[in-house]
Parts: C-alpha cells; structure tokens; sequence
C-alpha cells in the first residue's frame, strides 16, 4: 500500500475491521501490515506445532558388559544394540570391571573391539573407549545411511510378501 503515516494506517485497519501490526520494527521506514492478529498467531501455533511433530527424538541406550562376558550373551547384547542403531538411536556401551579385573583393561578394550566389529557400517564411533573409574564407555552413533536403508527393506517386504 505504500508508505502511510501512522493515523492514516490505524483508520485503514480499523475500517477493514483488522489489526495493524508491526513486522519489521528496525527497517526504515518501520513496515507494518493490516491483517487479523488473532488469526495469525493461531496460524503460527499450528505451524510450530507440525513442525514438532516431524523432529525425531535421538536416545541414548546403554548396554553394559563385563570382561568374562559368554558368547550367547554377547552376541544377543550386540544384537540388540543393532536394533537401536537401525531404529536411530546412540548406544553408549559401558564394560564394567570389578575387582581385580582392573588390572586387565586391555580385555575390556578386547571385547569392545570385537562390538564395533560385530556392529559393522551399522554404526560410527562418536566417543572412543576411555577408562572412567571402574567403566570403560564409547559412544556409538547410527551410520546415516543405516536409518534410510531400514525403511528402504521395510518397503520391498510387502510387495514381495504379496505375490508368495
């Protein structure tokens, strides 16, 4: 509408039953819009709201070892740390020592070695083992090309699943 001194606005806006707001404070000339404020903040909520929707909570989920850990047991620990991985979830593997297992860090950094090779390109380091206390921890985060291959399977299953 072009540039309108201040009154000259208010009565335009309150001719049009609407509100005038004031969008750009700091340009010069100050810019200002006729529009239904009410409405607009309603609008925005609604935007703000969808937009939440779509955000991806990432967790982290902890998966503790010992040193004299089983193969059983292990291998049903890596695996479900494989499922958190594809589902895109961290994992925060934390091997902990007791008593004289102290002495041997070295096997607890053994077994952690043998996770990530087990994990495979399901997952990247994103903290490297360190001894904390009686715990060694690492981080693992989900690969990114991981997560889409996931949806990716779960497409072609039903199509296959159809014609069988």
């Amino acid at each position: 509408m072009g540039i309108k001194a201040l009154p000259e606005a208010l009565t335009l806006a309150r001719q049009l039953d609407l509100d005038l707001v004031e969008v750009a404070p700091m340009a010069t000339p100050p810019v200002c819009r006729i529009m239904d404020y009410g409405k607009f903040r309603y609008e925005e909520s609604q935007k703000a709201k969808e937009s939440r929707k779509k955000t991806v909570q990432v967790s982290i989920k902890e998966v503790k070892f010992r040193p004299k850990i089983g193969k059983g047991d292990f291998d049903t620990k890596v695996r479900h740390m494989q499922e958190f991985l594809a589902e895109g979830h961290k994992v925060k593997v934390t091997l902990q020592f007791r008593g004289r297992e102290m002495a041997h860090p070295e096997l607890g950094s053994k077994i952690l070695d043998q996770v990530l090779e087990q994990v495979g390109a399901a997952g990247k380091v994103e903290t490297q083992a360190r001894l904390e206390g009686r715990n060694m921890t690492m981080v693992i985060a989900p690969e990114k090309k991981a997560a889409p291959k996931k949806h990716s399977d779960a497409a072609p299953e039903a199509p296959a699943a159809d014609p069988a």
